[in-house]
């Protein structure tokens, strides 16, 4: 390997150590919800506003903090990203109060989308011509092995030390992000032309729009299974303690492989890979939903269903094809909206729930999700063909 594509694969390595840090952040928060509750005398309900803070915060920080940042050179935008997201897990772990914690979770959330939208444009950039996608894929490993290794490990350490200790990890870990970032990202000029109001005409675009839709409606259908399954496997299921964090840890496996898998498919096609991987994802949660109550399986279809997390992947490629100058906002967008999907899928769920419709509602409800993420990718299908003549399974060059 040359020493230009060492700096390259390093560069890229450390935009995956920031992801993989904001990953450990967003999903340990979760598991770690009971202890910070009982240290700082709240209710569970009232701890988990900390949960949906850091989501509101990646919602409006994603396109904000993209349109602030269309004029500064990448490698800068991306070290002051990771830096405030590093301070704000920091801030975090010395919070004296359910208040300030809840404070330091929306701030945290604000450079999540922006922070990981352009280090998959700068990863892509770092690629050879038709390995774009592998770029992309390689930055997003880092959340896939987050969930497989950083969050259990996390969630380890803080029930044995403490929550706080978490947060400290995280605001070390994206700390050499930055470092790692000053010593090998490229140092690169603003886009030519780049500002505030071209990045604004991505709002302008209607193929813009309906990529983000199929991946806020689509991606619900993961969601919405994801978030009551360990619930489903103590209550319907009757499962040993030890099987929830290995079927969790299975998801995060399945991820991994998705997220390799899904590479390969953005680079054949960006509609057709993710048409696969949305099929998948509806077939896998509706057989989830026939097979609840025995967890052998349970576990063995939560892994299947994530090997179909990758569905980012091809979105962003589609993305960077059809938003023309406005690509920061665009990707900032992206995650902003497979973090809406975040919350739309345990919303609808919750409502089969309580409607009394048992946990195998949550497959049914996933599967209808990932159907409606279809019949919205064949509106984007239709957009493109009536504007540039392409045909389903043909990927338009990035620009």
């Amino acid at each position: 390997m040359s020493p230009d594509a060492r700096q390259g694969q390093m560069a890229i390595l450390s935009f995956a150590l920031g992801a993989f840090a904001i990953g450990v952040s967003e999903f340990a928060s979760m598991g770690l919800l009971p202890y910070y509750a009982a240290d700082l005398g709240i209710a569970d309900h009232e701890a988990g506003h900390a949960v949906s803070a850091y989501a509101i915060g990646v919602v409006i920080g994603a396109p904000v903090l993209a349109v602030l940042g269309a004029r500064l050179p990448r490698k800068a935008f991306l070290m002051m990203l990771i830096a405030g997201f590093a301070l704000a897990n920091l801030a975090g772990a010395v919070a004296p109060d359910a208040t300030t914690l809840i404070g330091s979770r929306f701030l945290a959330g604000l450079p999540h989308g922006a922070f990981l939208g352009v280090a998959m444009l700068a990863a892509a950039d770092m690629m050879p011509k038709g390995q774009r996608a592998a770029g992309v894929a390689k930055v997003l490993m880092g959340l896939t092995i987050a969930n497989v290794i950083g969050v259990p490990a996390a969630g380890a350490l803080g029930q044995a030390i403490g929550w706080r200790s978490m947060y400290v990890i995280v605001g070390v870990l994206a700390l050499a992000s930055v470092a790692m970032m000053g010593r090998f990202a490229p140092a690169t000029a603003p886009a030519q032309g780049a500002s505030p109001l071209k990045e604004l005409g991505a709002l302008k675009n209607r193929a813009v729009w309906l990529t983000l839709l199929v991946g806020a409606v689509g991606f619900g259908g993961v969601f919405a299974v994801y978030s009551y399954f360990s619930a489903a496997m103590i209550d319907a299921a009757g499962a040993p303690a030890w099987a929830i964090p290995l079927s969790l840890s299975l998801f995060g496996i399945g991820a991994t492989i998705g997220n390799w898998f899904a590479g390969r498919l953005a680079s054949w096609s960006r509609m057709g890979g993710t048409l696969v991987l949305l099929a998948g994802m509806m077939v896998t949660s509706a057989a989830y939903a026939l097979i609840v109550g025995n967890w052998p399986l349970m576990a063995v279809m939560i892994f299947l269903l994530g090997t179909t997390a990758g569905l980012v992947i091809p979105l962003q490629m589609r993305l960077m094809d059809v938003a023309g100058e406005a690509q920061t906002l665009a990707a900032a967008l992206n995650h902003a909206a497979f973090n809406f999907a975040n919350a739309l899928g345990p919303f609808l769920a919750g409502l089969a729930l309580s409607a009394g419709a048992g946990w195998a509602a949550t497959g049914w409800v996933g599967a209808a999700l990932s159907a409606a993420g279809i019949a919205v990718l064949a509106l984007a299908w239709a957009e493109g063909r009536r504007n540039d003549g392409t045909r389903l399974g043909m990927a338009v060059p990035a620009a």
